[in-house]
Order: C-alpha cells, then structure tokens, then sequence
C-alpha cells in the first residue's frame, strides 16, 4: 500500500557564497526550478530544506541534517523524493557526494534532478560519479584561482581578506578594493597600540580596559572587548603598513599599500614587549573609584595602600584607603577617600612651575631639539649602512640554504633570515623617518608644556587613563602618605624635578671680588708674573652701599675676590694679581 501512494517532494538547495544570492543564482532560483520539476512528475512538494553560504565539500551542514531527519521521521507515511537542481548542490566532494547519496537512500527517499537522471545501473553509476568527479574538480579548481589571486593581490600590497577592524574597504580607480582609515576607530586603535609600545598600557589587560572606556568601540552583549580582540590588534602586522600572508602561502611580510597606523618599529617593540611579559599582574578591581590605589603607600610600613567601599549601618556605602601590611601600626585604620586625593590635587598645584621657567624651559628645549635634527640625519644614514650589512647577511645565508641538505639546518636558516628581514624592516624604517619629526617643535614644546603648566587640570579632568597617566609622568617612585604630616616630599620625574631645583634656587651674580671674609690673603707662585686678564670690580664710586647696584660690593667682598680668581687661574697668578693691585 504504501508503494501505491503517490511520493511526496522535499526540495533541497544550497549556495556556497552570498555573491551567488546578491546576483539572482541564489536559493530562489533553484526552488523555482525544482517545483517546475516536481509539478511535471506529479510529486506535491511537502518541505524545503536550503544551506547559505556554505561548501559544498562538507557533510554536515543544518539544511542536509534537518532534511534527513525529517525523511526518517516520515518514513513510514510514505515515500519521498528529494529534488536538487544539479548534482553540484548536493556536494561538490565525491566522498561527500557518496555519503550523502547513501544516507537518503537509508532514510527511504530517493535523490532525483532536472539536470541529471539516477538510476541504480552499472552505466547511470558511472555517470554520476563522474559528474561528481567532476563538481569537485570544479571547486577545487576555483579555489586555486581564487588563491592565485589572492596572493598575487597581496604582492601587489593590496589586502585580500576581511578588513580588520580599525579599517575598511574602499574601491579605487585602477586599484580596486584598497584599505583606508575608518575613523573613529583607527584613532582609538592607534592610541592603544601607541600607548602599549611607549609604555602608557603596561599590560594587555590596560589595553583592553582603555577599548571599553571608548563608547564607539565594538563591545559584545556585556559590555566588555574580548581579550581574543585585543591580542590580534596588537599583534598583526597590518596596523603597522605591512601584510603577513598564510603560512602555506610561502610569502614574507609585504610592504601594504595601506596606510599604517603606528610604525614598524612600534609593532617590533610591541612583539618585544607581549614576549616579555607585563610588569604587574592584571587586577580586575582597578578602576576610577580609586586612581591612586597602587601609588601612594604607607607612610609607616612603605606598603602600597588598597582602597575599598565600606557600607555604613544606614546602608550607604563610602570611600576609603587603606593599609593591609600585617604588622604596621596602621593595619585597617580607614582613610577618607576625599582627605587623600584633596591633598593629591594640592601636590600637583605645588608642582607648577612659575611662568618664567617656562620660557627658560622653552629655550633650553629648543637648544636640544636642534642639536637632536642635526644628529637625525647621521642616524639616518648609519641605519642605512646598517641594513646593507644585513641584506649581505641575508644573501650568505641563502646560499646555504642552497648547499644544505639536512632539513634541520635549512629550517634553522630560514628562521634566522626571517628574523633578519624584520630587522631590517625596522632599520629601512627608521632611516627613512630620520630627521622628520611628527611636528614642528613649537607643536611639540605646547603639547608638554600644557602638562608641565598645570598637571593637575589633567588629573581633574576625571578620565581614568589620564590620571593614571599623570602618576606615570609626575611620579617617579610611590608617595609616602601618613595622617600626620601628609604626603611626603616626593620624587618626582626628571623634568619636575628640574623645575623644581630651579625654582628653589635662591641665586644672584656673584661679586668680582668674592666672599667674606675680607682678609686678603697673599698668594705665592714659583712662575714669573703673567699679565693681568682680569676686568677690575665695579668700585662703589661715592654711591653708599645701599645704592650701588648688583655689581657693586664693600671693600671686604672685593679683596676675597681676588684670592677666588687666583685659585681659578692657578698657580701662575702673582700676589698683586691676586689681591686686584696688578690691576690698578
């Protein structure tokens, strides 16, 4: 009885790329084609089962599962017909084909096509393997040429692949699809893969939580950048101007057509750094309700405090430091949160230099960045010198390669030139960015200045990241903090520590004739008299003491500075040279 049932359809269709739907070859086209099919044959068409974008070389996909289990569970209610447009949308793998083939046949349905007739005869057999064959010839075909493409893309600095993010595809004249800049986020990946190399983010962790602080940046359903993420901005070459193809694509880095968004020599130091290891473990709880947590410590132990919410009885929850050494007379003794970062805020305006120093400051600045321009070509050019060493190096050791035969030493050579070509990548670049600074030295000079100005309009700015940056650039060890007397003096990074030492400096020209006391005192020398080179003091002239200005000097004061000038001459200076007589 249930062969003299009429057999019900179920349409299977499957395309391989989203390409083929977008240009009209797509699921509806095939359907169409197989209800034409069925409604000739007679077969009513109970379910459609289809699979987008998926190879035809696998077997397990949800459209073909889903099929087969629905003909196992109708087995016995009838039989069925699965209809397919062409033997390629079945499989394009003859073992894929053969066991999808057989797994229909044990579900009790039979595979029937429009383009394609199977039958179960030694001939019908051959036929479909054949076409079989050849559907996998196909796709195996298409993919050699659209690796062939790929890869000659890629030696031409053109990106093949999906764009990473930070940057996106954008069609050119004559150049096709090119990367460029998508802003905000490649400023925001530029400013973490910067900071990471220069030290600003120590650890990946930093680098992770300064992503989530941006809102533009892509985040998942909680809120948070995946560490998977953050490993692979920091660690592909494609931010940095250059391409890394497959492993099996046997290619070296290549020079990208794209433009970069740190240098070569920042993604090198970045490698260095992620092989290294971090400074400090990852802490989860650091966050803005603390900034200072990890830089002030105790004042009577010198251990780091830690910060914590405490909840009152009423429920309310406050702020506070703490101490946790075991043993220190502070141990768990509470420190308001606003008592602590109150009197940070006063250290950071104790800092400010005055505005003199500023311009003092700017001078002595500009003496160094032109003395810094000037050596930048001669960097330049023995960085060059460098890499003509190591392109040498390189071709020595290919023709070792050539004359090896233990694939052990080849493997060995390839490693080594392979380390050589990045540091010669590193050196090409930095010849080549020799003497052309990021900006001109009064952009520069403003940048920092703003800083050294006033540090502390950058830590109220209340951006987690820039007070930890402040801490960093003020700072050069912790700071002691004890309810008593507060913050101690601190020790402060080289340029605070410099306007400091000269803003302390209580100084004014020295007299010609030095320091008390006045008792001149007779020098004596073995040599004979050498004349004089000496200017005479600036005499009072009738003036007062009062009223002489700063050259002037009491009698006492300029008969010592004959005694401080002779010592400075040595021992050729005569008595009356050294007392000032010579000179009159």
């Amino acid at each position: 009885m249930r062969d003299a049932m009429p057999a019900k359809a179920v349409i299977y269709c499957r395309v391989s790329s989203v390409a083929q739907m977008q240009k009209g070859h797509g699921i509806s086209s095939q359907e169409t084609r197989c209800r034409e099919f069925a409604r000739m044959k007679g077969y009513p068409v109970e379910r459609v089962f289809s699979d987008e974008a998926v190879s035809g070389g696998l077997i397990t996909r949800p459209g073909i599962q889903a099929m087969l289990s629905f003909l196992r569970e109708k087995r016995k209610t009838g039989s069925y017909v699965v209809v397919i447009d062409d033997i390629s949308r079945l499989a394009r793998d003859i073992k894929a084909h053969l066991e999808l083939r057989g797994a229909i046949s044990a579900a009790g349905a039979r595979l029937e096509s429009p383009s394609v007739e199977f039958g179960e005869d030694s001939d019908s057999i051959l036929v479909e393997n054949l076409l079989a064959s050849v559907s996998q010839h196909q796709r195996q075909k298409n993919a050699e040429q659209t690796r062939n493409r790929m890869r000659a893309r890629l030696l031409n600095g053109y990106w093949p692949f999906i764009a990473c993010i930070g940057y996106r595809h954008e069609h050119r004249a004559g150049e096709g699809r090119l990367l460029v800049r998508d802003e905000p986020l490649a400023s925001i990946i530029q400013e973490g893969l910067e900071g990471f190399a220069s030290g600003r983010f120590q650890l990946q962790a930093e680098v992770k939580r300064f992503f989530e602080s941006q809102p533009l940046f892509p985040k998942d359903s909680r809120g948070q950048v995946r560490n998977q993420l953050v490993n692979d901005i920091l660690t592909k070459p494609i931010y940095a101007g250059y391409m890394q193809a497959p492993d099996d694509w046997g290619l070296p880095l290549q020079k990208g057509r794209h433009p970069a968004l740190i240098s070569f020599e920042d993604y090198d130091r970045i490698q260095k750094r992620l092989a290294h290891g971090g400074y400090a473990p990852a802490r989860a709880d650091i966050n803005e309700d603390f900034p200072l947590r990890g830089a002030v410590a105790c004042g009577c132990c010198g251990k780091p405090l830690t910060a914590n919410w405490s909840t009152s009885k009423t429920g309310a929850k406050h702020p506070y430091y703490m101490c946790f050494a075991k043993g220190c007379e502070r141990y768990r003794k509470s420190i308001r949160r606003d008592v602590i970062e109150g009197e940070f805020v006063g250290l950071l305006g104790q800092l400010t230099p005055a505005p003199r120093l500023i311009s003092l400051a700017r001078a002595m600045f500009k003496d160094a960045w032109n003395q810094r321009l000037a050596q930048a070509a001669e960097i330049g050019r023995a960085c060059e010198r460098e890499a003509a060493k190591i392109e040498k190096q390189i071709a020595t050791l290919l023709d070792r390669i050539v004359e090896a035969g233990s694939q052990t030493v080849v493997a060995a050579y390839e490693k080594r030139i392979t380390a050589l070509e990045n540091e010669k990548l590193v050196l090409t670049e930095r010849s080549r960015k020799a003497g052309s600074p990021r900006g001109t030295f009064e952009q520069m000079f403003e940048l920092a200045v703003q800083f050294l100005a006033s540090p502390s309009k950058l830590w109220l700015s209340g951006k987690f990241e820039y007070q930890k940056l402040v801490l960093r650039l003020t700072f050069a060890d912790h700071l002691a903090w004890c309810p008593e007397t507060g913050f101690r003096t601190p020790k402060t990074s080289l340029p605070f520590k410099v306007l400091g030492n000269m803003n302390d400096m209580k100084n004014r020209m020295a007299d010609r004739e030095g320091f008390e006391p006045s008792i001149r005192l007779p020098v004596y020398t073995r040599s004979r008299r050498a004349p004089s080179t000496t200017r005479p003091p600036v005499q009072d002239r009738g003036q007062g003491p009062d009223r002489g200005g700063l050259y002037s000097s009491p009698p006492a004061v300029q008969a010592t500075a004959g005694v401080f000038f002779a010592h400075r001459r040595g021992p050729s200076a005569s008595p009356d040279e050294a007392s000032g007589r010579g000179r009159r």
